[in-house]
């Protein structure tokens, strides 16, 4: 796969090392000329293309018609919806990602200007602090559709309202599924009669806002309230 990223600040940077990590082929294009010796330090030998990315003939000369992806992540939003405008409308780019620096134009990060997937970092670490603020012990494994989704694992407390009852009459959260159980160090395949035991290591997919519903339910609870 070839990847062509726009922007060799911190992210980028950072992109690029992961990418040829994995053996993807890459080009990191930037503008600022004092980021080079830092760059040609870290990224492999011919990667680095000197010049904005907002300028078709910059885009040509890191060979944008051969690439699968264009990831914008410079730290102007109007550099990168034009990148991914030119990326897609001009050069037929089947996928492009870009980076939202400034939530307020995240609205503008949309197919019809030519970016399939927006990813507003404001937004991702708000919710990211939020979450630990408010769920408590639960635990985030991984994030899904740029942050919408959550996997999470949970232990059921001795105390918590779900001891003892199956998992088809516990009343998960809406947008909620449990997908694992692990007892005493083994995988449990959770089907509806599962009854669930104090201790139980819950996994669930769950949208981000019913995660604290979801710990309710695990948490430790006065059940006489």
């Amino acid at each position: 796969m070839q990847v062509i990223i726009v922007g060799g600040g911190k992210v980028g940077a950072y992109l690029a090392t992961l990418l040829s990590g994995r053996g993807e082929e890459i080009k990191v294009i930037e503008s600022s000329r004092e980021e080079f010796p830092r760059l040609m330090g870290i990224l492999p030998p011919g990667s680095l293309v000197a010049g904005s990315g907002s300028d078709p003939v910059v885009l040509e000369n890191a060979g944008i018609r051969r690439a699968d992806v264009v990831a914008a992540v410079t730290g102007s939003d109007e550099t990168n919806l034009v990148v991914a405008g030119l990326s897609r409308f001009e050069f037929g780019v089947r996928r492009i990602i870009s980076r939202v620096n400034h939530p307020a134009n995240a609205w503008m990060f949309v197919p019809r200007m030519g970016v399939d997937v927006a990813l507003n970092q404001a937004e991702l670490l708000a919710h990211l602090v939020l979450e630990e603020i408010s769920v408590g012990e639960m635990m985030t494994l991984l994030k899904l559709r740029k942050g919408e989704y959550s996997l999470v694992e949970e232990k059921v407390h001795g105390r918590s309202l779900a001891v003892g009852k199956t998992i088809a009459t516990l009343k998960l959260p809406d947008e909620c599924v449990v997908t694992a159980v692990i007892r005493k160090g083994k995988l449990i395949i959770p089907r509806g009669d599962l009854v669930l035991h104090a201790e139980d290591e819950v996994l669930s997919v769950i949208h981000s806002s019913r995660i604290a519903l979801l710990a309710a339910l695990l948490c430790e609870k006065d059940r006489e309230k």
